[in-house]
């Protein structure tokens, strides 16, 4: 378990000039809206132990020279719990981060919603859900930082329902808290690392690099830019490959720079995002973030060379759906023999997966850049190219099928899968001719710049 901080505490890590917002007068009944016998004496005790009136503190503040609206979580106030006067401060913080286009960061740490009011408490999550919808409509970031606990309403909405959403190591983290789960659950399936590794939580931050990754975070998501990423420079073989076969292996050549090398080239820093958020990561297989490319923000999203899995399309889905929101460019780099084709995908919904991500290049509304740079395997590749817009290096191929395979379904032998990659037309020069990519980039023709 991480150490449990207070509200104040949490926002002394992020910040130095944090001002509270004014929050709106609620009249209630005596002991609330169920009139809970011992409720007010309860909140007055909590009041007296904390310091707050409330289990929530809201107000703005600058995060390593970035103005947002911070909400900070008080534990010791009833759990953390969400109640009416919680949903107001909320609300009023919500509010003024649209009214002064400013981005919201979440510090939580919360049981869920407060007993003492029942329903009416419980609704506040839909409430907390509508301001959060207004934000995104309104193109602003939102970033949660889950504290220990994050359980609850609170987990479903501030936190699995920002745009990113950091913990802090060993923070517990789940819907169902420790005292409602099954007597057998496991509980290092409730911890901040379990939830990166289903998708739900993009990274693990210590608390003492949170101001600075925070910083980073805010710098990169409220960038926006109208002008395209340009493709990256070429970092592999020069001159284009004489056969089809050629073009194959120097693709697959364990020797060829990777993702991870053109992504180190062309940002001075970057900041990675992980999972789909429907229960799946694929890290070794689809690199998905934001960074800094000549003084401004781009949004990527990369294939590693591996057969990409579904929550690995999904992933880059969830990804190009959130530049776009914001108004930021993306760069895409395909590198895949196809799609994974076992069991496992098939039960995780490849083809759902890779139409989601077809969908979400062909609907953005920002510009998008694809730049292959080694294998280009069917439609698990094309579905991260942008139309128009797709480049290739000399050191890369583009396929309806790998020549293997169009071999074997033409009822050729192995001896013929040479020609039969000629035959498909698959070198980048030949990409070019046929109109499918705009140019090789260091090649001869239409030579990116």
């Amino acid at each position: 378990m991480t150490e449990r901080r207070t509200a104040r505490e949490a926002l002394a890590l992020v910040t130095e000039d944090f001002a509270e917002l004014p929050y709106p007068a609620r009249d209630s009944a005596p002991d609330g809206p169920l009139a809970w016998h011992g409720y007010d004496a309860s909140r007055a005790r909590a009041a007296e132990r904390t310091g707050e009136e409330e289990s929530v503190v809201c107000g703005t503040a600058t995060v390593e020279g970035t103005r947002a609206v911070l909400i900070a979580f008080e534990f010791g106030f009833l759990g953390g719990s969400l109640g009416e006067r919680t949903g107001d401060r909320l609300e009023t913080a919500y509010t003024c981060a649209r009214a002064r286009r400013l981005p919201v960061v979440a510090l939580v740490a919360t049981g869920g919603s407060r007993m003492q009011e029942g329903m009416s408490a419980l609704t506040q999550l839909q409430r907390v859900a509508r301001q959060s919808i207004l934000t995104r409509e309104a193109g602003l970031p939102q970033i949660a930082v889950l504290r220990d606990p994050t359980t609850g309403g609170g987990w479903a909405t501030l936190g699995a329902g920002a745009d990113v959403t950091l913990a802090l190591p060993g923070a517990q983290v789940g819907f169902a808290g420790s005292r409602v789960r099954p007597p057998d659950a496991d509980p290092a399936a409730y911890t901040a690392e379990a939830q990166v590794v289903a998708g739900s939580v993009d990274a693990v931050v210590r608390p003492e690099e949170l101001r600075q990754s925070l910083g980073c975070w805010l710098r990169l998501l409220t960038a926006p830019s109208t002008a395209p990423a340009p493709p990256p420079r070429h970092l592999g073989t020069t001159g284009p490959p004489t056969t089809g076969w050629d073009a194959v292996r120097r693709a697959r050549s364990p020797l060829r720079p990777c993702a991870e090398a053109y992504l180190a080239a062309y940002f001075t820093h970057r900041v990675a995002i992980s999972g789909d958020r429907c229960g799946g990561a694929d890290p070794d297989g689809m690199l998905c973030g934001f960074g800094a490319h000549e003084g401004r923000t781009v949004a990527y999203a990369a294939q590693t060379g591996a057969a990409t899995r579904p929550a690995g399309y999904r992933t880059a889905a969830r990804l190009i759906r959130l530049a776009d929101r914001l108004g930021i460019p993306v760069l895409t780099l395909v590198d895949t023999p196809g799609a994974a084709n076992d069991a496992d995908a098939e039960r995780q919904g490849v083809g759902a997966a890779i139409a989601d991500l077809f969908g979400a290049v062909a609907g953005a509304r920002v510009p998008v850049t694809t730049l292959v740079v080694g294998e280009g395997g069917s439609g698990g590749a094309l579905a991260l190219a942008a139309p128009g817009n797709t480049w290739a290096t000399p050191d890369s191929y583009f396929s309806v099928i790998a020549p293997e395979l169009a071999a074997a379904i033409l009822k050729r032998g192995p001896e013929e899968v040479e020609a039969t990659a000629d035959q498909l037309r698959i070198r980048p020069q030949d990409l070019v001719e046929l109109g499918v990519i705009r140019g090789v980039v260091g090649g001869p023709s239409g030579s990116a710049p």
